[in-house]
This record gives C-alpha cells, structure tokens and sequence, in this order.
C-alpha cells in the first residue's frame, strides 16, 4: 500500500476522534447542557445525518474542485467548527456545529474514499479501503478512549479543544499525501454526474448500501451508550469507559485487518461467518454487561465482528458503484453514516424500555437479525467477488 495512504488514513483518524468520541463524553455534556443523556444523543445523529446527507452532495459539488485544496479546506472547517463546540454553552448551537462537521467530514471522506481506489490496482480497494479505516479504528483504539480520559479529567470541552489542534498536522499531511489534481478529471476521461447518480437505481448496489447501513446502525447504537453500561449496569468509575472504548477499538483495528484481506474475493465467507456470530454476541453482552471480565471480552468480540462485516459491506458498495467514478465514494459514505444517524436514535429510545441501559444491546441485536434476513434471499449479490467492470479495465490498461 502506497504511503499517501496512510497519511490520508491520518486524517480520518482525527475525524473518527470526533465521531466517536461522544460515547465517552454524554453523561458530563447532558449535565453541563441540562439535557437527557439521550437528547446528548442526538448529537451523535445529527453528526451522522450531516455525513449521510452530506457526502453524496458535497462529493457533487466538489467533482471540479483541486483535489487537494478541497480536502484541507474541509479539515480546517472540521477544525473551526469544534473550536465553536468547545465554548458554546447552547445544546442548539452545539448540534448545529456537529452538523456543520459532518457536512466537513463528509466531503473528505467521499473524496478521499475516491481517491483511494485510484492509488492501488482496481483488484485491492478492499485493502485500499482497509488503511483508510484504520485511521477510524485506531481513533477508537487510541483518540476515543484518549478524549473519554481527557473529558474525566478536564471536562468534555477539552477533547473538542484537542481534536480541533489535531486537526492541523492532519492538514500537512494531506498537503503531503494528496496530488494536486482535480477530481474529474481521474474518472478516465470526466464521468457524467447524471449517469453516475443513475447507478443509485441499480438494486445490487441499493442492498449492499442498506446491509451496510444496518450493521453500522447497530454498531454506533450500542458504541455510543456504552458509557452508563459500564458505570451503572457493571457498577465501574468514569475512568474505566476509556479501557471499554480501547477494546472496542482493539477489536475494530482487528476486525477491519483482517476483513481486508478477505473483501475483495471472500465477502461471502466474512458474512456468512461473521454475521450470525454478531447476531448472537449483542444479546450475550447484554446478558453478561453486569460482570466486568464478560464485558471486557464481549465488546473486544464485538468491536471485531462489527467493523469486519461493516467494512466488508461497504467495500462492496464500491465494488457495486465502480462505474461511478467520482461518486462512489459518496455512496459508501452515505451508507455507512445513515446507519450511525439511524443508530442512536433507535438505541435512545431502547433506553426507555424496561431493558434500561441495556436497550441498545438489545436493539443492536435485532438491527443485525433484520440485516441477515434481507441477505439470505440475496446472498449472491452480497458473496460476489470482486465484479470486473469497465472502469476496472481501463484502470488495468493503464497500469
């Protein structure tokens, strides 16, 4: 994998901090805000709506801008809008400024996710898509747990002050990693935008999008109330919410590792492997949350299974949107972020049920049940291999 990979992956993993990192910090913003910790959760979907929303729109608008001045702009506007959440004292200007994020986070990751399948031969986006995620993974690993421990101590306006001064470096380094061309002009010749928004009619890559969505909906409703599962329902100090989010982030690293390797020919074996076993362990969590060396396994296990069917599913809605060269990006963003904006909400209401803090677990479980329902009549769109299209073998050609 070329190293301007990776330094993209740096990026996304100072965007990932920010998405992510709400699940640590819900409890002290809902009572510096005087909100319900589940109306604190509404900003994790209003992040996410911003993406789903977003990507598809702004990866539009930005097909005919400098590829690499759009994406600095787009951090630095990440940057500018956590420095306004870091002072406000407003729940509305603060989810107002999530959404202006997210539009921010939406355009770099549509392009970005574009631009990565034009660095590595059209056989390995699945790799290609790996290392960019790993900057989301290792978000969860390092930058979740990191702004959850930096919130306990400091309170929750220090991490947002934090991703905003990391978002710099992350700057220089797409000015490092990213060639000065225009977006339109790598999709062999200039794609039409029309032609390209026509594949969205295509029903293979409309499943792959809502199986992607699904999985993600149940992983982000449970990531992001795993805070009062460790404190009130294992009965651990604050502190102990950043070891969970590490292992959860453990298990993500883990799980994305090793699904790259097998996207690109072996979807099917990592769905049909993979999702069942994620099916049964969002009850087993919930069972077993009250004792605390269950849960540290449980969340490790999931974390994996989760991101490895996740990145899986979303690599084959590039796959699937190939002819849409500048626009499946967009796609896959869409879809990964419709299910983290669908997510919370349905895991907030969870709450409210006699399962308590335990609602998203379940509500996770039956997101994932549905997922696999819809696959089983269609699990041969879903274990294709690598499809070979047109734009595949023009890309061969050129190489």
């Amino acid at each position: 994998m070329p190293l301007s990979l990776y330094l993209l992956a740096m990026a996304v993993f100072a965007m990932g901090t920010s998405e992510f990192m709400l699940a640590g910090l819900l409890p002290d913003m809902a009572s510096d805000l005087d909100v319900t910790v589940g109306t604190a959760g509404t900003l994790a979907s209003a992040f996410a709506v911003g993406m789903a929303v977003g990507a598809p729109l702004v990866a539009a608008l930005a097909r005919d801008w400098p590829r690499r001045s759009g994406l600095v702009g787009f951090v630095l506007v990440f940057a500018a809008a956590h420095g306004v959440g870091a002072v406000t004292t407003s729940f509305p200007v603060l989810f107002a400024g999530r959404v202006v994020a997210a539009l921010a986070n939406a355009g770099f990751l549509a392009v970005a996710l574009t631009a990565a399948g034009t660095l590595v031969p059209p056989d390995r986006k699945g790799r290609a898509l790996a290392v960019l995620l790993s900057g989301t993974t290792v978000a969860t690993v390092a930058g979740v747990p990191g702004g959850s421990a930096l919130g306990e101590l400091l309170g929750w306006r220090a991490t947002f002050w934090a991703v905003a001064a990391l978002c710099l470096p992350a700057a220089l380094a797409v000015v490092k990693a990213v060639p000065a061309g225009r977006v339109n002009e790598e999709a062999s010749g200039g794609a039409d935008l029309r032609a390209e928004l026509a594949q969205l009619a295509r029903r293979p890559l409309l499943l792959v999008m809502l199986l992607g969505a699904l999985v993600n909906a149940a992983t982000f409703g449970s990531f992001t109330f795993l805070a009062p599962v460790v404190t009130d329902t294992a009965g651990m100090g604050g502190l102990w919410i950043s070891a969970v989010l590490a292992l959860f982030g453990a298990g993500s690293f883990t799980g994305v590792a090793v699904a790259g390797r097998l996207s690109d020919r072996r979807p099917g074996v990592v769905v049909a492997v993979g999702g069942p076993l994620l099916l049964t362990g969002w009850p087993a969590l919930a069972v077993l949350a009250h004792e605390p060396a269950a849960l540290f396994a449980l969340v490790f296990v999931q974390g994996a299974l989760s991101f490895a069917l996740g990145s899986t599913l979303i690599t084959r809605v590039l796959y699937e949107a190939a002819e849409a060269t500048t626009m499946a990006g967009s796609y896959a963003t869409a879809a990964l972020n419709t299910g983290a904006a669908v997510g919370p909400l349905v895991a907030a209401t969870a709450l409210g049920t006699p399962a308590g803090d335990l609602g998203p677990l379940w509500a996770s479980a039956l997101m994932v049940a549905i997922a696999l329902l819809v696959a089983l009549p269609c699990r041969a769109v879903v274990a294709a291999g690598r499809p070979l299209h047109s734009t595949d073998s023009t890309a061969v050609r050129q190489r």
